[in-house]
C-alpha cells in the first residue's frame, strides 16, 4: 500500500524544486535555443551521462525488448512530448498561464484514474485538489484577483494542457508496473530505456522543427551551463526522484505535489532579483500543504 513518508515527500519536492528549476531556464533560453532542439539537447546529454550506469538495458535478452510498447509510451508520454511541448507552450504563453494550467494535474490524475485504472476518487481528494489550486492561484496572482480576470488563452496555454494530460497518463504507468518483477530493475536500467526512447521521439520532433528552419542553438558559456543543467537536474535526478515518489505516495497523490513547481518558481525568481519572500508565498504554502494532507489522508488506499 502507498505511503505518504518522510522520505516520499522528500523525493517529490526534491523533482518539483528541479522542475521549477527548470522553468526558469526554459525561460532563460528563449531566443537562444529553438523549444524542440533545447529538448533533444537536453537529454542526449541526460542519455550520455546514464549510459555508463544503463547500458545493461540495451543487451540482448534485457527486459526493455520484452517491453517494447510499454516503453514506447513511457518514452513519448513522459520525455519525448511532454518536454517538447512545455518549451513550445513558454515560447507563446506566460508563466502565468502555464502554471495555472499545469496545476490541473491532480484533477486530470483523478479522471485517468477513474476512467483507465479503475480507482475512483473520494471527497477528500476532490476537496484536496480545490484546495491545493486555489493555493497556486494566489502564488500566480500574487493574491490579485484582477491578474486572474485579465489572462487570455493562447496556443501555448493549449499546449501545456495537452502535455499535463499526458505527464498524468505516464505517472499512472510508473505506479502499474508492466511486469512482475519490473520494481526490482536497477534504476539507472528502467530510467536509461525511458531516456533513450523518449530521445528517439524526441528527435523525430526535432526532425520537422530542422526541415521548416526554425531550428536554432547559440551556444556560449552561459547557454551551455542552463542546458547542462536541465539535463542533469530536471532531466535525471528529477526524474528518478518522481518515479519513487510515484511509487511511494501513489499517482494521484503524488500529482498534488506538482502544485509546488509554480510556489518553488516564484521563490527562485523572487530570489533571482533580490525580492524577499511575501506573504502570499505562505498562504499559498499552507493552502498546498493543506490539499496534499486532505487528499492523503484517505486517498492512500484508493491508490493501490
Amino acid at each position: 500500500m502507498p505511503k505518504l513518508n518522510l522520505a516520499t515527500v522528500a523525493y517529490l519536492l526534491i523533482a518539483t524544486s528541479l522542475w521549477a528549476g527548470n522553468a526558469i531556464a526554459g525561460r532563460l533560453l528563449v531566443g537562444s535555443v529553438s523549444p524542440i532542439t533545447l529538448s533533444a539537447v537536453r537529454w542526449g546529454l541526460a542519455a550520455l551521462l546514464l549510459f555508463p550506469l544503463g547500458w545493461r538495458v540495451f543487451m540482448p535478452g534485457s527486459a526493455l525488448w520484452q517491453n517494447k510498447k510499454r516503453f514506447l509510451l513511457l518514452g513519448l508520454f513522459g520525455v519525448g512530448s511532454y518536454n517538447v511541448l512545455l518549451y513550445l507552450a513558454l515560447q507563446t504563453s506566460t508563466a502565468i498561464n502555464v502554471t495555472l494550467i499545469g496545476a490541473s494535474m491532480p484533477i486530470w490524475m483523478l479522471l485517468i484514474g477513474a476512467v483507465f485504472y479503475q480507482t475512483k476518487p473520494n471527497v477528500l481528494q476532490l476537496i484536496g485538489a480545490i484546495i491545493s489550486l486555489l493555493g497556486v492561484v494566489i502564488v500566480m496572482t500574487r493574491g490579485e484577483i484582477d491578474t486572474l480576470l485579465s489572462m487570455e488563452l493562447v496556443i501555448g496555454d493549449l499546449l501545456i494542457m495537452l502535455a499535463t494530460i499526458l505527464w498524468a497518463f505516464y505517472s499512472w504507468m510508473l505506479s502499474r508496473p508492466g511486469s512482475s518483477n519490473e520494481r526490482q530493475w536497477p534504476w539507472a536500467d528502467f530510467l536509461m530505456a525511458q531516456v533513450m526512447v523518449g530521445l528517439l521521439w524526441t528527435g523525430f520532433f526535432d526532425g520537422f522543427e530542422i526541415a521548416m528552419g526554425h531550428a536554432y542553438l547559440d551556444l556560449n558559456l552561459w547557454t551551455g551551463s542552463l542546458i547542462l543543467f536541465v539535463a542533469i537536474g530536471p532531466s535525471l535526478i528529477a526524474y528518478r526522484c518522481w518515479g519513487m515518489g510515484v511509487n511511494g505516495a501513489g499517482p494521484t497523490v503524488a500529482a498534488f505535489f506538482a502544485n509546488f513547481i509554480p510556489l518553488f518558481t516564484a521563490i527562485l525568481s523572487a530570489a533571482m532579483l533580490g525580492e524577499p519572500p511575501q506573504l502570499f508565498h505562505g498562504i499559498a504554502f499552507t493552502l498546498i500543504v493543506a490539499g496534499i494532507w486532505v487528499s492523503s489522508s484517505q486517498g492512500r488506499s484508493a491508490n493501490v
